[in-house]
C-alpha cells in the first residue's frame, strides 16, 4: 500500500444534525493530519469495517475538518450514525479547488443546490475572512423545502458580515415567505457586475447547467463560471478510473473545472 491510500485516524469531536438525512462532522486528527485543504477539494472517508465514500470538506481549521454528509448508502449511514469520540479513516486531500484567491478584486457569487452547499461554505469562509479584497459576496442558495436547506444557523451569520443571501424553495410550503422557485430563478435578481464577478456553482447536475446558463445570459463569461463536478470516485487517486468523464479524471483533474471546459462533458450520462 501506498502512503496515500493509508488513512490517518481522526476522531469525531462534535455531531451537527442538519437536516434529517444530512450530519454535519467535526473532526480532529489522532494521527499525523492530512495536509491542509482548500476550499473545493475532497477528501475519502473511511468507517471501519464498512468502506469508504468521497466527501467535500465544508469546513477547513487549524488542524481540524468538518464534513457533511448526506445519507445515500450504507457508508453515509454509519457516518451519519457517528457521534463524539467516534474514529474515522481520513485520505486526502484531493482534487482541484475553487481558487478563491483568483477572484481577488471581483464579485463572488456563490450558487447552490440543496447539499452543495456544503462544499462552497468555505468559499463564503475564506471570501468574507477577506472582504476587504472582495467586491459583493452573494450567496444564492436553494433545496426542495426549507427542512432540507443545511447550515440556516449560519444565514444571518453571513448576512451581518456582509454577504448578500438569497433563499429559494420548491415547491411552495406554509409559513415560508421567501423565494418559491428554483435557485437559478435568483441569478435575475442578484445584484452583482457580471463584468467583474467570478461564479462558484454547486448542486445537482441539471441545476448547474441551468444555473450556469442563467450566469451567462447576466453576461459572466463561461470561463469565470467554476463547477463542482461529481462522477463515481472510488479511489481518489486517479488509479481505478471510475470517475471518468471523457478525458478527465474527477477525482485528480476536478472537482472543480470551469464551466467552460465542463459544458460539453455534463451532456454525456453517468453509467
Amino acid at each position: 500500500m501506498t502512503k496515500s491510500m493509508v488513512p490517518s485516524r481522526y476522531r469525531v469531536t462534535a455531531r451537527h444534525p442538519e437536516t434529517r438525512d444530512t450530519v454535519t462532522l467535526a473532526m480532529e486528527p489522532m494521527d499525523e493530519p492530512i495536509g491542509t485543504c482548500q476550499p473545493g477539494q475532497f477528501t475519502m472517508l473511511y468507517v471501519f469495517g464498512v468502506g469508504e465514500v468521497p466527501i467535500s470538506v465544508s469546513g477547513i481549521g487549524t488542524g481540524t475538518l468538518a464534513q457533511t454528509v448526506r445519507v445515500v448508502g450504507a457508508v453515509t449511514r454509519a457516518l451519519h450514525a457517528a457521534g463524539p469520540g467516534q474514529v474515522i479513516g481520513v485520505r486526502g486531500p484531493y482534487g482541484t479547488d475553487w481558487g478563491v484567491q483568483s477572484a481577488t478584486g471581483r464579485d463572488v457569487v456563490v450558487v447552490a443546490g440543496g447539499i452543495g452547499l456544503a462544499p462552497l461554505r468555505p468559499v463564503l469562509h475564506a471570501a468574507l475572512a477577506a472582504q476587504e479584497s472582495y467586491g459583493r459576496i452573494v450567496l444564492l442558495a436553494g433545496a426542495r423545502s426549507a427542512a432540507d436547506l443545511i447550515f440556516v444557523r449560519e444565514f444571518d451569520v453571513w448576512r451581518r458580515r456582509g454577504a448578500d443571501v438569497d433563499i429559494a424553495i420548491d415547491p411552495p410550503a406554509r409559513g415560508w415567505h421567501g423565494h418559491v422557485g428554483f435557485v437559478s430563478q435568483l441569478i435575475d435578481r442578484a445584484v452583482f457586475d457580471p463584468a467583474n464577478a467570478t461564479a462558484f456553482v454547486c448542486g445537482p447536475e441539471i441545476m448547474m447547467r441551468v444555473s450556469a446558463k442563467a450566469l451567462i445570459e447576466r453576461g459572466i463569461a463561461a470561463r469565470d463560471i467554476r463547477l463542482s463536478l461529481e462522477r463515481d470516485m472510488r479511489c481518489g487517486v486517479a488509479t481505478c478510473g471510475h470517475c471518468q468523464l471523457g478525458p478527465l479524471l474527477v477525482c485528480r483533474d476536478g472537482p472543480i473545472v470551469t464551466y467552460e471546459l465542463a459544458a460539453p462533458l455534463l451532456a454525456v450520462k453517468e453509467l
